[in-house]
Order: structure tokens, then sequence, then C-alpha cells
């Protein structure tokens, strides 16, 4: 057991704690800014797409019970960037639309610690049409102490007991982002383990982030029967560790737990959690566990106990649906609080469907390939591929210059497809900061397989987002794009630009000469 000296915590009251809460505090969306803190993995338009569909058969189930008149909402913990927000409701329209069938309302609410968050999402331009259909809206929320949510939208508070649906919980890498508490089991007894940080008072100045990465740490242990106790809430699954687990360190979601129970008040009909998170379900995961790594990131994160929270929610009544094959990067979950969860069957064929035959991390685990492999690939592989991830702008990002290579080659039913899956991509896309890279090699791509229409709103739109677009190269394009479509004023227009730029400019000049002439 190790230890040396410093200042000694208890593990979830430790100030690394209130370092990762200044990280966010201070950085606001700009932690997401560049991955520093990840978030494709959880946010790409797969997960989305799964989760859509198992919200989606909630929502049917809940009709099939005759509950149609009251709205559901639907509660992201630490909403992040966005951008999960996002696709998750462009999907689950798309299928609610496309159902053409009576289900109840429902109502998106983003929370996050941080308010300048909550304000960022609210004048986003990409929220603004959800928002004005009533079906999005924004709360700050302190997962550590909170018991109501406050609307920014609708004005509204949501008290305990002010719910009549079963509330919807999403957290995305959220058990594994705040306190835990971190156990050892040795000799059939239970230990609490102290984080022991050195050097605290010499780092006092530093940006949370450095503090962070210059920090030093060892562990200390200390008896703690009080888990064991008959009064405590979690000792059904702290005996199971004490009879089952020898010489482990186990990160232990009391927080995570708590805050369930708290969001679980706010309605008088239980609550559905849809989880990922890098965590294991299975006791057998823990066994002979060392004490965590902490994963840097400008923040931290560790590992989330989904065994824990798994087995207490199910000895409260619960069902629980994890994967029976393991997990490689993200473990999904969902787990039904509500009365006879057996009977959301369309709920449970969802997960089955979306999770358990092939999910987000399976995705996950073949994109890291095809990532590799995009130099040798055809247009037969990277269509069906880009097609199963949803449509994905950052593999297309990725994949841009080699379609252009075997565009030349492509059949009209492989532009068709490219042109379809363009513009799906675009119609789902939540802006960031690539916004102008993306219209930009999309443009480009439509040029190259001669659809001038939607070459020239897509060139035209990377210049107006990013005004490094500006040059002549671009000028050039639209103003072939113009004069294809007979657009002759506008042509005339772009090839004086170009040629404004770069009098030399051979092609702009000809171009130019003919359209005078």
């Amino acid at each position: 057991m190790m230890h040396n000296e410093g200042q000694r915590f208890r593990f979830s009251e430790a100030p690394v704690w209130e370092w990762q809460r200044a990280y966010y505090e201070q950085r606001g969306l700009d932690a997401w800014a560049e991955n520093q803190v990840p978030q494709y993995i959880t946010s790409n338009p797969m997960i989305a797409a799964a989760y859509a569909e198992m919200i989606f058969g909630f929502l049917q189930d809940l009709a099939a019970k005759g509950k149609t008149s009251e709205t559901v909402t639907i509660l992201e913990l630490g909403a992040g960037v966005g951008r999960l927000a996002f696709q998750i409701l462009t999907k689950l329209i798309e299928l609610r639309n496309y159902a053409a069938t009576e289900l109840p309302a429902f109502r998106y609410v983003m929370t996050d610690l941080v308010m300048e968050n909550v304000v960022g999402w609210r004048n986003h331009s990409s929220m603004e049409p959800y928002i004005q259909q009533g079906v999005l809206d924004f709360a700050q929320f302190d997962a550590m102490k909170d018991t109501a949510l406050d609307l920014v939208v609708a004005g509204e508070t949501i008290q305990p007991g002010d719910l009549q649906q079963p509330l919807l919980i999403i957290a995305n890498y959220f058990f594994d982002s705040i306190p835990q508490e971190l156990l050892y089991v040795g000799e059939g007894q239970i230990y609490e383990c102290d984080l022991i940080l050195s050097s605290v008072e010499e780092h006092v100045d530093l940006a949370p982030s450095e503090k962070l990465k210059a920090m030093e740490i060892s562990y200390a242990y200390r008896l703690a029967p009080q888990y064991s106790a008959e009064s405590s809430p979690y000792r059904d699954v702290i005996s199971l560790y004490e009879d089952e687990l020898e010489d482990s360190h186990i990160l232990f979601p009391e927080a995570g737990l708590s805050c369930l129970e708290r969001l679980g008040t706010l309605s008088t009909a239980g609550y559905m959690l849809i989880t990922a998170d890098k965590g294991d379900h299975r006791l057998d995961y823990w066994k002979f566990a060392e004490p965590p790594e902490f994963v840097l990131h400008g923040s931290f994160s560790l590992t989330a106990n989904y065994h824990a929270i798994r087995y207490t929610l199910e000895q409260q009544g619960g069902l629980a649906c994890f994967t029976a094959h393991h997990y490689k990067d993200i473990n999904v979950g969902c787990i039904l609080m509500v009365a006879e969860p057996m009977s959301y069957v369309n709920t449970r064929l969802a997960y089955l469907r979306e999770v358990e035959r092939f999910g987000p991390d399976d995705f996950f685990s073949l994109k890291e390939w095809f990532d590799r492999q995009v130099t040798r690939m055809e247009l037969k592989q990277i269509l069906p591929f880009w097609r199963l991830g949803g449509y994905d702008a950052e593999f297309l990002i990725l994949c841009a210059e080699r379609i252009s290579d075997l565009l030349p080659d492509a059949s009209d039913e492989e532009m068709m497809d490219m042109q379809h899956g363009m513009h799906s991509m675009w119609s789902s896309y939540y802006v960031m900061d690539k916004q102008g890279e993306l219209a930009f090699i999309t443009g480009q791509l439509f040029h190259a397989m001669y659809m001038y229409e939607d070459a020239k709103y897509f060139l035209e739109r990377s210049m107006k987002a990013d005004k490094d677009k500006f040059n002549t190269d671009v000028l050039y394009d639209l103003a072939v794009c113009c004069y294809e479509l007979e657009m002759e004023e506008e042509a005339l227009a772009y090839a004086r630009k170009v040629l404004a730029l770069e009098p030399q400019h051979e092609e702009a000049g000809s171009l130019l000469e003919s359209l005078e002439g």
C-alpha cells in the first residue's frame, strides 16, 4: 500500500475535483475545442442514432400504455459542446415524422454546471429551429446538489413530483468525471483510500489544467465500516465486494447514484437512464484492480463503475441492459427504473438492435481501422461505411482527397449517392469551427462531379464562414459554376475578382474574354 508525505484528503473531497470544476468554469465551450476534451466517441452520428432509436422505442412504449397526454422530458447531463443533443433531436424528429403515429410530446433539456455553456447553447444558430419548435430547452444543473431544474426558454421550474411521465436521463462521459469514492477490499474488509497530494501549495498559482499535470499522488488506507453498516444504502453491493473481491481498488459512484436518486424524484413515474462511458458492468473487471489512473485531457477522467450502478438499481427493482460482449472503448447501457420494466418492449428491442448486435463501440473500433485504410479504399467501401456512420462530417473530411481521386471513374449512381450523402450530412451538421472547411470540401467535390448548383452553394458558404477561403481557386471555381448555370453577371463578377487578385490567371482571363465577347 502506497504512502508518502503530503496533504491527505478523502478521495471524493480532494482538490482535484475543485480543479476539474474550475477548468470547465474557466474554459466554457472552449474546453471541447480541437478535441482537448474528447467528444467524437460520445457525440458522433452513430451513437446519436442509437440513442434516438432507444428514445423513440421508449415513446412507443408509453403510447402503447395510453400515456400520450403528458410531455416526456429528456434530460442530458453535462451536454458538453451540444453536438450530441443536436444530432439526437435531428434523428428523433426524423423517426417521429417517418412513423406518423401517435406519440407523447417530448422536450429535450440540455444541462451543464457552467452557465456560460447554457448561454452558448441558447444562442447557437443550430439550436434555434428546435427552440422554435418547442422541443429544446436548457438549464444549469449541479449534479452534486441540485434538486430542481430552472428552464431557460420556458421560464419554468421542474420541482420534485412535477413530471407525470418517466424522466429520460442521458449521461455520456458523466459518471467518470464527477467525484467518486475510492475503496479498497482486503481480507474481507472495506477500506477508504485517501488521496495524498504532494506540493499542493507550490502549484497554487497554476491554471487548473497545469495543477493536474503537476500533481504527484499516492494513497493511504483506513477502515470504513460505515459502508457495511445496516443503515448503509449500499450495504448489499459492498457485501458482495467483501465476499467476492480481494486486493482490489474500487471506484464507487456514490455521488452519481445520489444524483440519479435526486433526479428520480422529479417524476412520479420513475426514469430511464441511457449512459455511455469507459467503465465495466461486470464484477470480474474489479478483481485485483490497481489504483485508478487519472487520464488527463485539460480536465481528467477516471473509470465509471457500472457494476455498482447496475447492481444498486437492480436491487431497487430496475432492469439493466448492457452488452453480453466486452466493450473496447465505450460501454453503452440502458437502465429502466419504471414500473414493470419488462413491458417496455420497444425500448429493449431498440437496445438489442442498436447496441447489443452492433453498436457505437463496435463502430468506433471499425472506424479506427478504416481511418488507416482510406488510401486503399474504393467508393464501394467508402460510401456504405459513410452511410453506416450516419454521414459523419469528420469521415468525409478524412476521405475527401481519396474520393476526389476516385470521382473521374465513378458511376452516375455513385455520384448520385455522394450527392445524397453530402446533403444528408449538411442537414444534420452541428455548426462548429470546421464549418468553413467542411463547406469548402463539399463544394469542391460537387464541382468535380459537375453538380454546379450544389457546388456554388457550398463554395459560397465556405467563403462566408472562413475568410481565408477567399482565394483565386475558390473564386475561379465559382466563376465556372455560374458560367455553367448561365448566370453570366455573377460569372463576370467572380472572374474579375480572380484577375484583380492574380492578373496572370490564364483560365480566368479566357473565361472573362468569352463572357465579354
